[in-house]
C-alpha cells in the first residue's frame, strides 16, 4: 500500500517531513520520506490519502506488566489464572491501541506472557509483538517473597523464590522450558514491602552472575528491579540486559553505566512515585507516613540520577511499570510527558526513547523502531503534533489508528470485533474519531 499526505516523524531525526509518503509491501518499509523523492511505485498498488495527518513510529513499552490486572502491588498473584488471562487480553489489545506496537515484559503472573504472545503472533487476539517474560525471580525474604510464611497463596502465582546457585540455575532453565525470553530478577525491594526494602540485596553477587550467565546460555535475556546504586552495581557487573528503575546513583554506578553503555538499558519507571506523591491522601497515608517521605525522596533522587544519566549518554527506555491500581493499563504514554517535565528531555528526545532507542531494545538487528527502507511496518496514525504536545498521545481519541507488521488496526478502545482493518476499508485508518479535537492538523497536497 502506498500512504500519502501525511506529516512524517521517522525517528531518524527531531525533524518533522512535510508533505510525506509511506509505502508498505507485506509487514516492510519500501520507502518513507518527501512524496516528491517517491520514485517507482508498483503498478496498481493500493493508495490511501494520509488526511494531512502525523504519523510516527510504533512505540515500544520497555517495562511491561501486561497480566497485571489494575490491582494493588501487594495483591497482584491474589486473582485466579483464569481471571488474569481474560484481563491480559484485553490489557494487550488496550496496549496495542495505546500506540504501543512492541514491548519487553518486566514479569508476568501465571507465566501468562508466555501464551500471550503466541496467540498474538497466531493472530488470534490483537496485541503488540512482545519479548515475554515470566514469574519474577527472588530470593527467600526478597520482593518476590513478600507474603507472610503462615499466609498461603497461589503457589508462585507471581515469584519463584530460589536460592543458591544451582537453584537458581535450574530456575532459569525451568523458565526457557516454558518458553519465556526474559528472566526478571528481583535485586533489591521496594518501599511499600514488608522487607526486601531499596538497597536490601536479596542475592549475593555469585548468584546474580549464575542468573545472567545461565540466561544468555540459553539465549535468553535478563530484566531486573534495581533501585539503589547498590543494585545497579551489581545488575551492570553480573551482564544484565534491562535495568528497571535505577533510582539512586552514585558516581561508581554512574561510571559502571558509561563504561556498559553499550550492554545495558535502563528505565526509570516513575509512574508510581508520581501518582502514589498525587494520590496518597485518598490512598489512606498521611503526610508524615513513611511511605510519603521515602517516595518523595525516591523521586528527587530519581530525578538527579536521569538527569546524570542523560547528560552521560545512557540508553533511556520508555515503560513505567503500569497495571496497578494507580497507574492503570492504556496510561502509557504519561511516560513520555514525564520525562519532558522531569528529566529534561525534549518532545522528540522522548519521542526517539518510546521509538528508535525501544526498537533496538527489542531487536537489537535495528529491524525496528524508525520508519526506514527495510525496517518493519509499525506506525502510528496521529490527529495531532506530539513535537509540540507530548500529551496529544495520552488521548486515546487522537491515534486515530496503529500499524503493526504491515497491518493496521482501529476502534481497539471499543467492543468492536474484528479491531483489524480489512484492506478494502484502509481509508478509515485516515479518519479521525467525531471526539477528536482535530488540533494541529491540516491537508497538504502532493
Amino acid at each position: 500500500m502506498l500512504i500519502t499526505n501525511i506529516r512524517l516523524f521517522d525517528g531518524t531525526t527531531d525533524k518533522l517531513i512535510e508533505e510525506s509518503s509511506i509505502l508498505v509491501e507485506g509487514n516492510i518499509i519500501r520507502y518513507a520520506g518527501p512524496s516528491k523523492k517517491l520514485k517507482d511505485v508498483p503498478e496498481g498498488i493500493q493508495t490511501i490519502d494520509g488526511n494531512g495527518l502525523f504519523v510516527m513510529p510504533g512505540m515500544v513499552e520497555a517495562h511491561a506488566h501486561i497480566s497485571y490486572s489494575n490491582s494493588g502491588p501487594l495483591e497482584l498473584d491474589k486473582a485466579p489464572v483464569e481471571e488474569s488471562m481474560i484481563k491480559t487480553i484485553a490489557n494487550a489489545r488496550m496496549m496495542l491501541g495505546s500506540g504501543f506496537t512492541s514491548a519487553i515484559s518486566f514479569g508476568s503472573v501465571h507465566k501468562i506472557d508466555v501464551f500471550l504472545k503466541e496467540a498474538i503472533e497466531k493472530g488470534e487476539i490483537p496485541g503488540p509483538r512482545l519479548l515475554a517474560g515470566s514469574k519474577d525471580l527472588g530470593a527467600t525474604g526478597s520482593n518476590a517473597d513478600f507474603h507472610p510464611d503462615n499466609v498461603k497463596m497461589v503457589p508462585e502465582g507471581l515469584g519463584m523464590v530460589r536460592n543458591g546457585p544451582w537453584e537458581l540455575r535450574a530456575a532459569v532453565r525451568q523458565l526457557w522450558k516454558n518458553g519465556a525470553e526474559i528472566v526478571k530478577v528481583m535485586i533489591d525491594g521496594e518501599i511499600i514491602s514488608l522487607q526486601g526494602r531499596p538497597g536490601d540485596l536479596g542475592f549475593t553477587d555469585e548468584e546474580v552472575e549464575v542468573i545472567v550467565e545461565e540466561a544468555h546460555r540459553k539465549e535468553m535475556r535478563v530484566a531486573c528491579h534495581a533501585r539503589s546504586a547498590a543494585a545497579v552495581k551489581q545488575a551492570v557487573k553480573a551482564g544484565i540486559d534491562f535495568i528497571g528503575h535505577a533510582n539512586y546513583i552514585d558516581d561508581e554506578a554512574l561510571e559502571l553505566l558509561i563504561k556498559n553503555k553499550d550492554k545495558v538499558f535502563v528505565g526509570p519507571a516513575i509512574a508510581w512515585e508520581i501518582t502514589f506523591l498525587e494520590n496518597y491522601k485518598d490512598m489512606g497515608f498521611k503526610e508524615d507516613s513513611r511511605e510519603v517521605i521515602a517516595y518523595r525522596n525516591e523521586l528527587e533522587e530519581t530525578v538527579v540520577s536521569y538527569k546524570r544519566m542523560k547528560e552521560a549518554g545512557i540508553r533511556i527506555l520508555v515503560g513505567g511499570d503500569y497495571g496497578l491500581n494507580i497507574t492503570p493499563h492504556g496510561t502509557y504514554a504519561k511516560d513520555l510527558e514525564y520525562y519532558v517535565n522531569h528529566f529534561g528531555f525534549t518532545n522528540a528526545e522522548a519521542l526517539h526513547s518510546a521509538t528508535r532507542l525501544g526498537g533496538i531494545a527489542m531487536y537489537p538487528d535495528g529491524s525496528l523502531g524508525t520508519l526506514e527502507e527495510g525496517k518493519l511496518a509499525d506506525l502510528v496514525v496521529i490527529d495531532g503534533n506530539p513535537l509540540e504536545d507530548i500529551t496529544v498521545l495520552q488521548d486515546h481519541d487522537r491515534i486515530v489508528s496503529v500499524m503493526k507488521d504491515g497491518r493496521f488496526y482501529k476502534d481497539l478502545f471499543t467492543n468492536n470485533n474484528p479491531y483489524e482493518i480489512r484492506d478494502d476499508q484502509l481509508s478509515v485508518a485516515f479518519k479521525p474519531s467525531s471526539k477528536s479535537r482535530r488540533k494541529n492538523v491540516r491537508v497538504v497536497k502532493n
